[in-house]
Parts: C-alpha cells; sequence; structure tokens
C-alpha cells in the first residue's frame, strides 16, 4: 500500500489559511461599511429620546450632535417645516453618518455626499455644513408635495441615488432628532458634554460665532440682544454675556408673546431649540451648563438628564422662557 502523499496536508493548511484571511477580510469590510453608514467609530456621548413615553431613543457622537444642530437650525432659519428637518437628517444619516467627510463615491463630498461635478457647488462650498443644509434644503423645496410623500421618496427626489430605499430604515432615529433640535419636543437631548480633543474655540466669543453661523444673523437680530447692557447696533447681533466663579454665561433672549420666526414657530419651540442646540454643541464648544424653560442641564452629570435649574443668578423670566443661558468655561 503506498504511504499518503506529503503534499496533500500542506495543500489542506494553504487552504484553511486563505480561508481564514477570506473570513477576516469579509468581517473587516463589513465593520467598514457599518461604521461608515451609521457614523460609527466615535463615542457615543449624545442621546435623543422620544417625548411620547414610547421608549425610542437613538445615540449618536458629538461630532454628529453638531452637525445634526446645524442641519436643524438652517433648515428653521428657511421657513422649512419639522418634516423638512427629518428629511434632511434622514439623508444624512444615510449618505455620511452625519460626518463631514472628505471623500466618497466619485467626487462626492460632505454631509450630504453631494457632487461639485452635478452642480451642487464647489467642493470648499460643500464641505461647509450650513452651505450643504442650505442647499439640499433648496432643491426638496422645489419637490412637490413633499411633506406629504414618503421620506425615502422625497429624499431620492433630492438625492437621485442609487439606493433609493436606503433612506427609510433612517426615519424613526431622524424624526427624534428633529423633533429636538426644532424645539417641537422639550427637554429629550442630552451629552456627556465631554471636551473634543482638540478643540480650540470655546468661551463665549465662539459660542455667538456658532450661533450666527447656523441661524444666521437675521435671525438674532431680532431677539434685541445685548452686550453688558447696551443694545448691540444692527446688522451685528450678539446676545449678551456676563462672568461668574463659574464661568461666563451668553444669555440668548427669545422672542416674546405672539412673535414666531420664520418657520411661524413660537417663543417656546424657539427657546427649545436653542437650548437644545447649545447641548449639542457642547462637547465642541466647552459649554458646562444650559438652562431654559425652568429646567438646565449640565455637562457630566450622571444621568444626563434636565432637572430643575438652580436658581444662581438666573431671574425670573430665563428661570421660564424669557431666555436661553449658555455657560461656558473661562
Amino acid at each position: 500500500m503506498s504511504e499518503p502523499s506529503p503534499t496533500r496536508p500542506k495543500r489542506r493548511g494553504r487552504l484553511l489559511r486563505f480561508g481564514a484571511a477570506l473570513l477576516v477580510l469579509c468581517g473587516v469590510a463589513a465593520y467598514l461599511v457599518v461604521q461608515y453608514v451609521t457614523g460609527g467609530g466615535a463615542a457615543r456621548g449624545c442621546t435623543v429620546v422620544s417625548d411620547a413615553g414610547d421608549g425610542a431613543s437613538y445615540e449618536f457622537s458629538p461630532e454628529q450632535a453638531v452637525n445634526a444642530a446645524t442641519i436643524a437650525a438652517v433648515g428653521t432659519g428657511r421657513g422649512m417645516p419639522p418634516r423638512a428637518v427629518t428629511i434632511a437628517l434622514a439623508t444624512a444619516i444615510q449618505e455620511s453618518g452625519l460626518r463631514n467627510i472628505e471623500h466618497g463615491d466619485r467626487d462626492s463630498l460632505g454631509l450630504f455626499q453631494q457632487r461639485p461635478s452635478q452642480g451642487w457647488g464647489t467642493a470648499q462650498q460643500i464641505m461647509d455644513p450650513a452651505y450643504a443644509a442650505g442647499i439640499f434644503y433648496a432643491h426638496l423645496a422645489k419637490v412637490p408635495d413633499y411633506t406629504g410623500l414618503p421620506l425615502t421618496v422625497a429624499a431620492q427626489r433630492v438625492q437621485r441615488s442609487g439606493f433609493p430605499e436606503a433612506y427609510a430604515k433612517h426615519e424613526s432615529d431622524a424624526t427624534l432628532l428633529a423633533a429636538a433640535l426644532t424645539g417641537t419636543a422639550a427637554a429629550t437631548l442630552t451629552c456627556d458634554g465631554r471636551p473634543q480633543p482638540g478643540a480650540t474655540t470655546t468661551g463665549p466669543d465662539a459660542v455667538r460665532s456658532a450661533l450666527v453661523r447656523d441661524f444666521g444673523r437675521d435671525a438674532l437680530q431680532e431677539t434685541g440682544a445685548e452686550v453688558g447692557g447696551v443694545p448691540v447696533p444692527s446688522p451685528s447681533p450678539a446676545p449678551s454675556v456676563t462672568a461668574s466663579a463659574q464661568g461666563q454665561t451668553v444669555t440668548v433672549p427669545v422672542p416674546q408673546g405672539t412673535r414666531t420666526d420664520a418657520s411661524g414657530r413660537g417663543e417656546r419651540q424657539r427657546g427649545w431649540q436653542l437650548a437644545q442646540w447649545a447641548v449639542a454643541n457642547s462637547s465642541a464648544l466647552h459649554i458646562q451648563r444650559v438652562s431654559y424653560g425652568g429646567l438646565e442641564w449640565t455637562a457630566g452629570s450622571s444621568a444626563d438628564q434636565w432637572r430643575t435649574a438652580s436658581p444662581d443668578g438666573a431671574s425670573g423670566a430665563e428661570q421660564s422662557t424669557g431666555a436661553v443661558r449658555i455657560v461656558t468655561g473661562r
């Protein structure tokens, strides 16, 4: 009887090693795809919950929170309804994971993976989140009856994606985000507020610049903002700033009474949008505390919840609905 060929075990070994390597590569590829689509890889420092008591929630990173807040602010600044903001957020979650990325299919860039070669703007413009959101809304507004269409249909009319059904799976998360970041839902967004590594734009000036970046000078002008008790002349509005042992407080007045903003929302919604915008930007801008409507959020709190506001220097109007108070580090 002939002896077994010594080459067979070697071949089996090579095949096993090849198969194992292939499995590892497939696993890595699948992981990268999931990270790209969901915006994973960063620590989940923020959470938004449903105000309907159904237990629905969505966790996301500080980077995603800043971009989502910008998308919402640009939308309401253009007078777009919350449904439009939901469509925009679902689209950005699918296209970039709410990350302002410098790559994509062919020349696609940014939050919405818009292409300079297709007339969306220059690469520099598209990489500006406020511009990218604005041009998305400009195209969405041209879609007939977009608020009555299924989300994936409305998004596809703008994006012309090769995967038109992909937007639908993000609708529930986008709805939660839109409710918080348009002020429709109060005290539903929290972040741990841990400063982002390398963040250098901090303090009241950074907060005011970010407010103008997202809401625009015209949106802030109507608040009658003051600095040091002196009205700020047009066209350079700026919320007032005071200093204390705890840090510097940026006070953003909220329009009173029946006044509404461009999208027709009243003061309560406007106030909660500004307050939850500040929480979403807390890691990027080193914001320590935000208060509005008798509630306050504090960075690094164990429960990451909105609680009854402390009375340290806040007037009755600020504790109710008169202003949003944003405390930053010195």
